[in-house]
């Protein structure tokens, strides 16, 4: 692809689930990602419609793209959910289609045991948490008691509302009328109350040869009275 200036710029598209291992057609691995992202240099834009998946192969996702040498342009055309909003916040910058959405919450995981193995798996998301808390505070600057609460509640964001936090740049534009100026359009008070005068005067004002006074019968001085008591109402 090539941008407004010339310069190209490679797109990867992440649609689908974030998994380790490759089990559906629209699964994306660490590996699949690493092969696209390293196949070239230069800008690239990656594209976001995922609900999520496996943390840690978006962790390893997420480091890539930091790591890339070049800038890196994430637009989320459809959700960036749970993973997918991690890899989301590697983007230097985040665009987002005004109809899309960013979800995050809390990580999530099946445990089998006792008490203890009940334990460590607690223990185990809460630092799993905590390093998706990092991810999010780097790019929003938001406090970590925060962006906990947001993750406890599963906070789903349209892009406004993404932005207003920090998790997204701007919205996505429409290139065909970006460029479009709007119609102008700007009222001056000043300026209409003498067009308004100018009118009624000229429509009013009386001929030299004739008596002064209006169509309507009225003197043309009491017309200007008039006309200067409307100009305070104006």
């Amino acid at each position: 692809m090539t941008d407004g200036d010339g310069q190209e710029e490679r797109v990867l598209e992440l649609y689908g689930t974030i998994a380790e291992e490759s089990w559906f057609d629209d699964d994306i691995t660490p590996e699949m990602f690493k092969k696209e992202l390293f196949s070239g240099e230069g800008p690239v834009t990656v594209w976001i419609n995922s609900p999520g998946g496996d943390c840690i192969a978006a962790s390893r996702i997420y480091t890539m793209l930091m790591d890339y040498h070049y800038n890196v342009t994430v637009k989320i055309d459809g959700m960036a959910a749970s993973a997918a909003s991690v890899i989301a916040m590697a983007g230097t910058k985040v665009l987002m289609s005004p109809t899309a959405m960013m979800m995050i919450h809390n990580p999530a995981t099946i445990a089998a045991g006792d008490h203890e193995d009940m334990q460590k798996a607690i223990e185990m998301l809460n630092e799993v948490k905590e390093s998706i808390i990092n991810a999010y505070e780097i790019r929003t600057g938001l406090s970590r008691a925060k962006l906990s609460h947001l993750m406890d509640t599963e906070t789903w964001m349209n892009a406004y509302k993404a932005i207003e936090l920090g998790f997204a740049d701007g919205i996505l534009e429409d290139e065909k009328t970006r460029d479009s100026e709007p119609a102008a359009f700007s009222f001056s008070r000043k300026n209409a109350q003498t067009e308004l005068m100018n009118r009624i005067y000229a429509k009013y004002r009386p001929k030299p040869e004739k008596e002064e006074t209006a169509p309507c019968g009225r003197p043309v001085d009491e017309l200007k009275a008039q006309l200067e008591n409307i100009k305070k109402y104006i």
